[in-house]
């Protein structure tokens, strides 16, 4: 069998400072979705946070949600 047909080009993607510390994928979405939803939070921060919302930290929370699960499609699709 063929060692270079599972050859991406990289040489272990997902490690970073060597083999002393690994960054699963999950959580290299979770920080995108974080930076993704500090942009979405503060251009709707006054909106949530005027009365308008019933609960806005329930609205916080699920665009936080949606922030990290748009961060994961991203990561899959580039």
């Amino acid at each position: 069998m063929n060692a270079q047909m599972f050859h991406s080009g990289f040489s272990l993607p997902d490690l970073v400072l060597g083999a002393s510390l690994y960054f699963p994928p999950m959580f290299k979405a979770f920080l995108l979705g974080l930076v993704i939803w500090l942009l979405i939070h503060r251009l709707l921060r006054d909106w949530i946070y005027s009365g308008e919302v019933w609960h806005p930290t329930l609205m916080d929370l699920s665009l936080f949600v949606i922030s990290i699960c748009a961060a994961l499609i991203l990561m899959v699709n580039i």
